[in-house]
C-alpha cells in the first residue's frame, strides 16, 4: 500500500469506487459480485487475517494512526487503502455511528462436503433463521464454543447481510460457513457422515440435563435451530436423531434463539471436553 500524499483529495460519496462499494449493501449485488462489506476495526482486523479475503479498504483520515495494525496488514497484503470523507464513510456504513473503516471482502462460505471433510465434532445448523442479528450471534456463539462450522439452511438470512456480519463480531471470519437451500438434505448428509443431529425443541422428549448425563452430548453433534417465530416445523424436527428441550426452571415462557443456541452449544462443548 503506497502512502497517500498529505494533500490527496478525499473520496466522496459520489466517487465511483464508493458507489460501487455501496451497492454491496444490497443482497442482489452481493450475490452477483461475491463481495460484501465488513464495517468497523474489529471486523476489518479479522478479515485482514484471512489471506485474500479483503479487496480494498475505505477509511477516514487518521484511522491508520488509531489502528496501525490495520494499515500495516493492508500494506503487507498490497491492498488499496482509500481515504474517504465522513459522508462517504457514512454512506458505506450500516450503523448510526460508523467506526471509521469499511472493507470490501470476498465471500467465504464453503459447501457442506468441505465442512464435513474437517471432521468437526460440533456444528450449528440454522434452519430458516431470518433475523440477521440472530444469525450473526449464533455464528459468534458457535465460534466461542469451539464449533467446527455453521450451516445456514432453507430460507435463512444471507450471512453477509451487514447486521449479520456485525453481530458475528469477527467470528464470520473464524470458522467455516455453509449455505444450503434444503434443510432436510443437510440433515440426511450429516447423519450419513456419522453426525448425531439434535433438534433444539421446547417440546422435545429429551431434557438437556439428561442428555448430558447420559453421554448423548459427548457425541459428534450438529444442533438444529429453527426460526425465531415458529421454531422447527414438526416434520423437520422429526428428522433429527433426538429432540432436546432446554429446562425452564423459572417462569419465563421460553428462551430466544441466540440464547438457546448458546446454552445448547456450550452444553455440548463441555460434554465433549470432559469425556
Amino acid at each position: 500500500m503506497a502512502s497517500l500524499p498529505a494533500d490527496a483529495p478525499l473520496l466522496t460519496s459520489r466517487s465511483g469506487r464508493v458507489k460501487n462499494a455501496r451497492r454491496l449493501a444490497r443482497r442482489a449485488s452481493r450475490a452477483e459480485t461475491g463481495l460484501f462489506l465488513a464495517e468497523g476495526p474489529q471486523a476489518v482486523r479479522e478479515a485482514l487475517a484471512v489471506p485474500g479475503c479483503v479487496r480494498e479498504v475505505f477509511a477516514v483520515p487518521g484511522l491508520e494512526t488509531a489502528h496501525p495494525d490495520l494499515a500495516g496488514a493492508a500494506a503487507d497484503a498490497g491492498l488499496d487503502w482509500h481515504h474517504v470523507d465522513e459522508a462517504a464513510l457514512a454512506s458505506l456504513a450500516d450503523t448510526v455511528h460508523p467506526q471509521g473503516v469499511v472493507a470490501v471482502c470476498r465471500f467465504l462460505d464453503v459447501d457442506l462436503d468441505a465442512v464435513l471433510q474437517q471432521r468437526p465434532r460440533l456444528l450449528a445448523v440454522c434452519a430458516d433463521v431470518r433475523d440477521p442479528g440472530n444469525a450473526g450471534t449464533v455464528i459468534r456463539c458457535a465460534d466461542a464454543a469451539g464449533a467446527g462450522g455453521v450451516l445456514l439452511t432453507g430460507s435463512s438470512v444471507d450471512p453477509y447481510n451487514g447486521k449479520a456480519v456485525r453481530a458475528s463480531v469477527g467470528s464470520l471470519f473464524h470458522l467455516p460457513i455453509a449455505v444450503a437451500p434444503d434443510t432436510a438434505a443437510v440433515v440426511s448428509a450429516l447423519q450419513a457422515a456419522g453426525v448425531t443431529v439434535l433438534a433444539a425443541d421446547g417440546a422435545g422428549e429429551v431434557d438437556l440435563d439428561d442428555a448430558e448425563d447420559d453421554g448423548l452430548l459427548a457425541r459428534t453433534t450438529a444442533w438444529l435451530f429453527g426460526n425465531e417465530a415458529w421454531g422447527l416445523p414438526d416434520a423437520l424436527a422429526a428428522l433429527a436423531d433426538h429432540r432436546v428441550r432446554i429446562p425452564i426452571h423459572g417462569r419465563a415462557e421460553s428462551l430466544n434463539l441466540a440464547t438457546a443456541a448458546a446454552v445448547c452449544l456450550y452444553a455440548s462443548a463441555r460434554a465433549q471436553r470432559t469425556r
